[in-house]
């Protein structure tokens, strides 16, 4: 396999380890003190602020920043923790120029919004650098709560049911905690091991244990959980990705962006990761961008990302796009996949332009071809292994706005679940208010 993928290209050491670390740096580097204290400084403490309005899960954002204004960060850690238990990572993650930095009245008014992303860093970084849990469980319920995944929404429901006084065990089917914070996310969002960091700290709450290795199936039935446990909370995810659909699909070189990105984030040395010369990503996504970014900071020469619509339509943020185009990676709209070219490894993508003519994509007939030794598929993903006996709704566990499923005392959040948006931010609000429903549930 070693040596097809570099007949093909695909290589490893494309760059020193110097060019490495350098391209995998932080992307957003913290606050100092004073920094965060200047951009506090900026904020108007509005009343009804859009901010918090737009937060998922509604951290009072004026509050936090005049906390850190008077200088105490650790009392504006709390205030974001007490309703973003990971905070932190979401101050890395979340795309806060779509949400709370675009209805920030500084940007609206000057077109350069307060920082918040930063400002919440700053706040829940100090806290976790002196070692604090600013929480404490309740007295214990003797209920045991069963989570299935250990993501932003199990972790999230896990950690406010312990709070709440009830026992918590967590399966999670890889090998550690934190699903997409872990093994989702381009590596310079995230550096210094800080998921495994924020995980662990999140554990001082105690009475929660994670068990891994546990997926739901045969060994692991949601009815051996239902009569084992007083409750179960499925955060699942979406483990399946779509297909192109294209002859040639399963030629080397064609990859799921998912799976790089994983291998990427758990090697212990990115010198050793191949990558192609030429590679082409397949579709318009925060998936895409971090795929494409990441094989070009790796050293691939030539980078693109293929869209079937138009830049408007693009989901990936304004801010996504432009950090692409910054890294030198092409963005070409309006182009879709119809053929895969090379003789047992892909050595050529065939695109199509689009119209979109009532909502729907239709070819043109105009084609083009790009050379590509390495391809990645990156046009969704698809929920895979729910039980059997919850209702679906648009290939999702079908939930209402606190999670309850079809099922009695089953109730399920974050990406697996219907509603909401696929982000780390929108999962913990799902997870903890699953959990606040479970309590009431267990304790009325």
């Amino acid at each position: 396999m070693a040596n097809s993928l570099m007949a093909s290209g695909i290589v490893a050491q494309r760059l020193n380890a110097e060019e490495l670390a350098s391209n995998f740096s932080d992307l957003h580097p913290a606050y100092a003190p004073h920094e965060a204290a200047v951009a506090a400084d900026r904020c108007y403490f509005c009343y009804d602020a859009p901010c918090t309005t737009a937060c998922p899960t509604d951290i009072d954002i004026p509050m936090f920043i005049r906390e850190i204004q008077t200088g105490n960060p650790e009392a504006a850690a709390r205030t974001i923790l007490e309703q973003n238990i990971l905070g932190g990572m979401c101050a890395r993650v979340c795309p806060t120029e779509t949400l709370c930095e675009e209805v920030c009245v500084r940007e609206t008014s000057e077109g350069k919004p307060v920082e918040i992303g930063r400002l919440q860093r700053f706040a829940t970084d100090t806290l976790m650098a002196a070692g604090v849990h600013p929480f404490e469980r309740a007295a214990l319920t003797g209920k045991r709560v069963a989570v299935v995944g250990a993501g932003p929404a199990g972790l999230a429901c896990a950690h406010r049911l312990a709070m709440l006084g009830h026992e918590v065990v967590i399966h999670e089917a890889k090998p550690k905690a934190g699903g997409l914070n872990n093994f989702g996310i381009a590596a310079y969002k995230s550096t210094d091991n800080f998921a495994d960091r924020e995980i662990e700290w999140l554990l001082q709450i105690g009475g929660i244990t994670i068990e891994t290795g546990k997926a739901l199936g045969p060994d692991l039935s949601l009815d051996h959980l239902t009569s084992g446990f007083d409750a179960v909370f499925l955060s699942i995810g979406l483990a399946g990705v779509n297909a192109l659909r294209l002859q040639g699909e399963d030629m080397k070189g064609m990859r799921d962006a998912v799976d790089f990105i994983e291998e990427l984030r758990s090697s212990s040395d990115l010198s050793t990761l191949p990558v192609g010369r030429n590679v082409v990503v397949i579709g318009g996504g925060m998936t895409a961008v971090d795929a494409a970014v990441q094989s070009k900071l790796l050293g691939a020469e030539n980078v693109t990302i293929a869209y079937r619509r138009g830049r408007d339509a693009m989901p990936a943020s304004g801010f996504e796009q432009d950090l692409a185009a910054a890294k030198g990676v092409k963005l070409m709209f309006n182009v879709m996949p119809v053929a895969l070219k090379g003789d047992g490894a892909v050595s050529a993508v065939e695109l199509e332009y689009t119209s979109v003519i009532d909502g729907k994509v239709t070819g043109t007939g105009e084609t083009i071809e790009l050379p590509a030794d390495q391809v990645f598929k990156a046009i969704g993903q698809t929920l895979r292994g729910a039980p059997d006996g919850l209702s679906l709704d648009g290939g999702k566990i079908t939930v209402n706005e606190v999670g309850r499923t079809s099922k009695d005392m089953v109730w399920a959040g974050g990406d697996c679940a219907s509603g909401g948006d696929d982000l780390t931010v929108t999962a913990v609000a799902e997870g903890r208010d699953a959990a606040m429903d479970i309590h009431a549930q267990l304790t009325s």
